[in-house]
């Protein structure tokens, strides 16, 4: 046995590149990104996701629950766009409100791809701007008044049982008609992830999931003064899994916070939880 791969009728070298194509087909069936983090994968030429999801945040005695629609269009194999709807749930005390969030324009371009036998890696960069279009006639103020941008790149290493990616996102948040400036993100991921048991694409498949989650907000300020409760770093530990079945996909997740540095008085994230399920066709 020498390790080459022999396909009946074709050379040698034909053959590798022959079974070299044929894992990065299936690749894209199985192609995976993390629940909290972003990854590199893109929906294929004049494809669609559709996805929904489900997010619920504790802090203190205030509650953050929203759910949203996300479709994305691949414009080419390596480039796609798509957008977030969201419908917000907002609580504090006995107070509570509810109302259409803020919509969300993205692009994804995956730059760099290496593919190889049993495994692909891939970079991409992204982009996303939170438009100021949430309702803002609540007890609980859902309308941020500001636009945000999002810039982020992405790596990811893919195989029949093991994943890793990371990431890194540079958030800018804009400053509201009130001065309110709430200071820019930082937010950085790394995750493993395991397919214990291989199967095929017609069969229904599960990776188990493991993300470390960290993010540095800037202090805010109000009309060029800083605010001393506002900012900090925190560390979370998320668990999750990925189960798909040919084209569709649930994948869920909890954030369990393990670290806090914040700035001033401030409530303390508790958890937060996400699940989605996506559909390519």
């Amino acid at each position: 046995m020498t390790g080459e791969i022999r396909v009946p009728g074709l050379s040698t070298t034909t053959g590798w590149a022959a079974g070299v194509a044929a894992i990065a087909a299936s690749a894209a069936a199985w192609a995976h990104d993390p629940i909290f983090a972003i990854g590199p994968h893109v929906v294929f030429k004049s494809g669609f996701e559709a996805a929904s999801e489900l997010v619920s945040e504790k802090q203190g005695t205030g509650k953050d629950r929203s759910l949203a629609l996300q479709i994305t269009y691949g414009l080419t194999g390596d480039w796609a766009v798509g957008v977030d709807l969201p419908y917000d749930f907002k609580e504090s005390g006995d107070e509570s409100s509810s109302g259409k969030g803020d919509i969300a324009v993205f692009t994804k371009y995956r730059f760099w791809r290496q593919d190889a036998l049993g495994r692909q890696k891939s970079a991409a960069a992204f982009f996303k701007v939170v438009t100021d279009t949430a309702n803002s006639n609540q007890s609980l103020v859902l309308d941020k008044g500001a636009t945000d941008g999002i810039l982020g790149l992405t790596y990811g290493y893919e195989s029949r049982k093991w994943y890793h990616w990371a990431s890194a996102r540079y958030r800018i948040n804009g400053t509201g008609d009130a001065g309110l400036d709430r200071g820019n993100r930082i937010l950085i991921d790394f995750v493993g992830g395991v397919r214990r048991t291989p199967t095929g694409y017609l069969e229904p498949d599960t990776v188990w999931l493991l993300e470390l989650n960290g993010e540095y907000g800037q202090r805010g300020k109000l009309n060029g003064t800083n605010l001393p409760d506002t900012g900090g770093t925190e560390w979370f530990i998320s668990p999750g899994i990925f189960w798909t079945l040919r084209n569709f996909a649930i994948k869920a997740g909890v954030q369990i916070p393990i670290y806090h540095n914040l700035n001033g008085n401030q409530e303390k994230s508790d958890y937060r939880a996400k699940m989605t399920l996506e559909w390519h066709f």
